[in-house]
């Protein structure tokens, strides 16, 4: 072998040690000794947002994926924007969708009152979309946390690193890619869109400007077509018109999302191109099939993302409060 390939060899190596490095000081039950009441408070605010509004558990899973896809699983996404900075949440990827900043400021506020200092708003926002699955699906994990929280957030890095809803089969491959998921890990983090909403303006190309020769995506079911048109007419200007993600059985505990794109009713570009490819189709007929399989492929998914590009050690900080980075 050559010194220049021992040399890249010998890098590669590196790299992958400090990630497992970093990994590696993440933990199961991190708060135990510091603030043993952390996860306990956390699920008690989700399970009280959920309570108000059963749409907040869509957002916080939501909140988690835009969080770790920008920086890293580090908060950036709960920093306000400020006269001198336009932070993450001022993108049209989360403004005015992105939900759930509520739930996270309660159970801050609760936390800082009995443990000043100690659990990181990444951790709640980890914490919280675990929650959420759990309450909305009936089936968990156990999140490792010490993540620590960052100190900059910056809206054009949301065009960069979030994917939208518009992208093909292959671009979707390679969004995830980027940060180190495989196609079959993508297909699988897909599945969230079994809960939630959408705003119209996400998807209504697809009803009244598809292409150059036809207004309406032709791989459309036309039924589910004509219902989104009354949800969402044309030209309205309205940004709070909102659907269903999945207008049959919205919870974790089927697959729902899947079967609807087997019956070419994906509200995204984003869904229905799953159907194109014939290894992201036979996996979405695998994860229609198998709620069972799905869900626990979902939950080693989202236990992988909640690692993404983390802060532990001396990185960053434990913010006080978690839209305004500490002075």
């Amino acid at each position: 072998m050559s010194a220049r390939k021992l040399t890249c060899a010998f890098i590669t190596l590196t790299v992958v040690l400090l990630c497992q490095s970093v990994r590696s000081q993440l933990q199961v039950g991190f708060y135990r000794n510091l603030c043993n009441l952390a996860e306990t408070i956390v699920k008690e605010e989700v399970r009280k947002g959920i309570s108000r509004d059963e749409g907040v558990a869509a957002g916080l899973v939501r909140l988690h994926f835009h969080d770790c896809f920008v920086r890293g699983c580090d908060a950036s996404v709960l920093i306000d924007s400020t006269p001198g900075n336009s932070a993450e949440q001022d993108s049209p990827a989360n403004d005015p969708s992105l939900r759930g900043f509520e739930v996270i400021d309660r159970a801050k506020a609760r936390l800082e009152a009995i443990c000043k200092g100690v659990v990181s708003c990444a951790d709640i926002v980890a914490f919280a979309a675990r929650d959420s699955i759990m309450i909305a699906g009936g089936f968990g994990y156990e999140v490792p946390a010490g993540r620590r929280d960052g100190r900059i957030s910056l809206v054009n890095e949301t065009f960069t690193n979030l994917p939208p809803p518009k992208l093909n089969v292959d671009q979707l491959t390679q969004a995830f890619a980027k940060k180190g998921f495989t196609q079959e890990e993508m297909v699988t983090l897909t599945g969230a869109h079994t809960i939630g909403r959408s705003h119209c303006t996400s998807f209504t190309e697809r009803l009244y400007n598809f292409n150059g020769t036809t207004s309406q995506d032709p791989s459309l079911d036309s039924t589910y077509a004509t219902q989104l048109k009354q949800r969402c007419p044309q030209g309205s200007k309205n940004p709070n018109l909102v659907v269903p993600m999945n207008t049959d059985c919205p919870s974790f505990r089927d697959a729902g999302y899947y079967k609807n794109v087997l019956a070419n009713r994906g509200l995204f570009t984003s869904d229905q191109t799953l159907m194109t490819n014939a290894a992201t189709a036979i996996q979405v007929n695998q994860n229609a099939r198998n709620p069972n399989l799905w869900r626990s492929k979902f939950a080693a998914a989202m236990l992988k993302m909640n690692q993404l590009d983390v802060l532990t050690g001396d990185a960053g900080e434990i913010r006080s409060n978690c839209r305004v980075k500490n002075s």
